[in-house]
């Protein structure tokens, strides 16, 4: 399995220095920080500078990309009850 990661997704981690994980949410995938939705045992692991990003095992199965446009802001997470 391979999942690009585009440049401005990349340079977002490590301009913020934390880690990100792409999860389902009410409209697909999201990229969040891991503060909000933190890491399972089973999720694909892509190192990014000194940080990881996270893909959960059921959006591994979907995506072949990660883009910018996957970033959830607050309030889109106030509105789904996955972010709960």
């Amino acid at each position: 399995m391979h999942i690009n990661v585009d440049e401005d997704v990349k340079n977002k981690i490590i301009e913020e220095g934390v880690d990100y994980r792409v999860c389902t949410s009410c409209s697909g995938p999201a990229l969040v920080p891991v503060t909000v939705k933190p890491p399972k045992a089973n999720d694909v692991r892509i190192p990014i500078g000194d940080n990881t990003l996270y893909i959960s095992a059921v959006q591994a199965r979907y995506i072949n990309r990660v883009t910018l446009d996957m970033v959830y802001n607050q309030r889109q997470m106030n509105y789904c009850s996955a972010f709960y």
